[in-house]
């Protein structure tokens, strides 16, 4: 650009501002290792860095921009375009002390360059935290499924992102043991070509922040080796906040095998599941290294999950199969564990609920075609049938006050909607009514929300192992949110899983895992 006369300080300007854009396009097309190119996302006011060292194969990245969360990000990223299922594999760390804890190093798979784009990504912060976070849609809030370390010290030091269909998960390791599933996994849907690389955002507008990547591996998954053997399922206890802003989820624990159903105690530290028949506690504040411990009730080794604790706290009502007593049965066990004490004499008893005032249990029992209801006292004796309908009534709660009890039927016809009754069965009507099957309703202890799981239309019954939503409710004016995607269904919370707080769920989540 030429500049004359009057306006030569701007067009002086334009001139550095021009040559600074030229300058930046083409560092910015330009090669880095692997990658095809790196520039700035969104909008930085210090121009990112990517370099790398061929020698040691590593690349340095620094990166400013002030978050990557809610609608929109800003970080500097290396790239190179792909399509179909694929992993990003990673050892990372922060080479000094940085002045933000949430500054983040991420391997990122994103649909564009826009700084609103679908994404997903593996992000170790600066303070420790180690987080899959994503989009889902563009422009919409981020959700994150976190690893809470506290210290840099305790967090992973290798992370893999790996794309599977839709579905998105975080591998890592500790000290060199090979990577294992962390139990953060996420349903993001890219289409190809999609950009994938590694990022780095100093979370302060004002700074930058550098990061070391080493070890960088890329593999198209089509291209590796078939699967040597039968997927491993993996369940994950996952604790979830309600929030709008904060859509933030934990990992609890982790493990291979079978998770189902999980409570809360009503101090709000632990958590109540069933895994292979045992009745389990894992403390709720952990960073996804919780190990379940059964609890000591006696022979009551083979329970499902139907199971919760009483509204003092005291016990903890399961339902199991006994030596003596074949077939499930409800019982009450001391909530630190104990002897069991019978309360359904009659089998195929499955528990789903308390009364507020302790007194009272609501269950289920099938029949030829379906199941009803039923209600017994706390201590045991009469049983009541509450619904008699000829198809499915199913995982009742009582709402906070006593008076209704929420649950599913097919009773309107078509599929599976969310209905409440009076407590004695009387007065039903259908609370939900649309395109989905929904199940498992559970009213908040501060009576302002239900929350439901909801199958696609063409799902019958109550599966495992499925796409699933978790949906919440206001009971104020009956309007519906998506709260979670996950892979789910039986056993992601079959019965009351609400903290005390009305704040948080608890939940389990699947995913089948290549053992290699």
């Amino acid at each position: 650009m030429r500049c004359f006369g009057s306006s030569l300080v701007l067009c002086a300007a334009l001139c550095l501002a021009a040559d600074s854009a030229a300058s930046f396009a083409a560092a910015s097309s330009t090669a880095v290792g692997e990658f095809e190119s790196h520039a700035d996302v969104g909008t930085v006011l210090h121009p990112g860095i990517t370099t790398y060292d061929a020698a040691n194969r590593t690349y340095t990245i620094t990166g400013s921009g002030a978050n990557m969360w809610t609608t929109e990000d800003a970080f500097q990223f290396a790239w190179k375009k792909i399509s179909g299922d694929v992993s990003v594999t990673a050892d990372i760390r922060f080479p000094k002390v940085g002045s933000n804890p949430h500054r983040k190093a991420v391997l990122i798979m994103r649909q564009s360059l826009a700084a609103d784009s679908v994404y997903a990504d593996v992000a170790l912060h600066g303070v420790g935290l180690t987080a899959l976070q994503y989009r889902p849609q563009i422009g919409a809030m981020t959700s994150d499924v976190e690893l809470n370390f506290t210290k840099i010290t305790d967090a992973p030091t290798r992370f893999r992102i790996e794309k599977h269909g839709d579905h998105i998960l975080m591998f890592v390791s500790f000290h060199g043991e090979p990577l294992h599933f962390s139990g953060a996994a996420a349903r993001v849907h890219l289409d190809g070509p999609f950009y994938i690389g590694l990022g780095v955002c100093s979370h302060d507008k004002d700074l930058s922040e550098t990061a070391i990547f080493s070890n960088v591996e890329i593999h198209q998954l089509s291209d590796m080796k078939p699967m040597a053997s039968a997927p491993t399922l993996y369940s994950t206890l996952t604790t979830i906040s309600i929030s709008p802003d904060a859509p933030v989820s934990r990992v609890v624990s982790s493990q291979a095998g079978r998770f189902q159903a999980p409570n809360w105690s009503r101090d709000g530290k632990s958590l109540f599941l069933d895994m292979s028949g045992r009745i389990m506690s894992v403390p709720a504040a952990t960073a996804g290294d919780g190990a379940p411990t059964a609890l000591e009730i006696g022979s009551a080794t083979a329970c499902n999950g139907s199971h919760g604790t009483s509204p003092d706290g005291k016990e903890l009502a399961i339902s199991c199969s006994m030596p003596d007593a074949s077939g499930s049965h409800v019982y009450a066990v001391p909530i630190d564990g104990g002897t069991p004490r019978i309360i359904t004499q009659n089998p195929s008893s499955y528990f789903h609920s308390w009364s507020p005032d302790g007194k009272t249990i609501a269950f289920t029992r099938p029949h030829p075609g379906g199941g009803d209801i039923w209600s017994i006292p706390a201590q045991g004796g009469a049983e009541t049938r509450i619904t008699t309908t000829a198809g499915i009534s199913d995982d009742p709660d009582y709402s906070p006050d006593g008076q209704y009890i929420y649950f599913n039927s097919d009773r309107g016809g078509g599929t599976m909607q969310i209905w409440r009754m009076r407590a004695d069965g009387t007065g039903a009507e259908q609370i939900t009514s649309d395109d989905w099957n929904n199940w498992t309703p559970h009213p908040s202890p501060d009576g302002k929300w239900i929350v439901f799981l909801s199958y696609p239309k063409d799902v019958t019954g109550h599966p495992a192992n499925k796409d699933i939503s978790l949906r919440l409710m206001s009971l104020s004016d009956r309007k519906i949110r998506d709260l979670v995607d996950v892979f789910g269904g039986s056993g992601t919370m079959n019965t009351p899983n609400w903290a005390p707080d009305s704040q948080h769920l608890a939940f389990v989540n699947y995913e089948l895992v290549d053992p290699e």
